[in-house]
């Protein structure tokens, strides 16, 4: 294997790859500057091959289908295409602007997922808030298993699940070893479970 010896033993092959990858930097910065200043679809269409598959793998790994990872690419490739004045190549490099710019539309996504949800069950809460829907039947269903529990696994399991405490700080709190609150818990889930079964 080549040695380049100013670079303390570093392989040549290592450096080579360094090297294209800057010149591939490089080269796509200043084609992105480009498409700012000339506004050129061909321009825009190389960027688009170039940067598109990678975009969609990117977005693979974050976890969305091939399906929607390739339509959130495009938005986002869609997004250079309009905010390409906006890029500043003092700040960024062509890559690191454009992967910014999926990794935005893919939480804008999961934004929108989030609030569609919420939205799908305000129904459901306004019906629990009167006290009907299933929400309002699975909460009494709950307080119904509670009060069935002995009074220690039932308060454990209050202070934890209703006013959000550690399990240590229960077991301050009741002034009880740390193990017997973990004990009053597990018994308690094992009965809860043999009624939610």
């Amino acid at each position: 294997m080549d040695m380049n010896p100013t670079d303390g033993g570093c392989p040549a092959a290592v450096i080579q790859a360094e090297e294209a990858r800057d010149a591939l930097r490089v080269y796509w910065t200043a084609r992105l500057s480009s498409l700012a200043e000339q506004r050129d679809k061909t321009l825009f269409a190389e960027l688009f091959r170039y940067f598109a598959p990678r975009v969609k793998a990117y977005l693979v790994r974050l976890g969305l289908s091939e399906a929607v990872a390739d339509e959130v690419s495009q938005e986002a490739m869609l997004t250079v295409w309009n905010k390409a004045h906006l890029f500043n190549a003092q700040r960024a490099s062509a890559s690191t602007w454009v992967f910014t710019l999926a990794r935005n539309r893919f939480i804008d996504l999961k934004r929108r997922e989030r609030y569609t949800q919420v939205s799908l069950f305000e129904d459901d809460l306004l019906l629990a808030e009167r006290g009907q829907g299933p929400a309002a039947v699975l909460a009494q269903r709950v307080l119904g298993a509670l009060e069935g529990l002995p009074a220690s696994q039932a308060q454990v399991v209050y202070l934890s699940f209703y006013e959000g405490k550690s399990h240590s700080d229960i077991a301050q709190q009741l002034g009880i070893p740390l193990g017997s609150v973990k004990s009053r818990m597990r018994l308690a889930f094992n009965r809860l479970r043999s009624q939610f079964v």
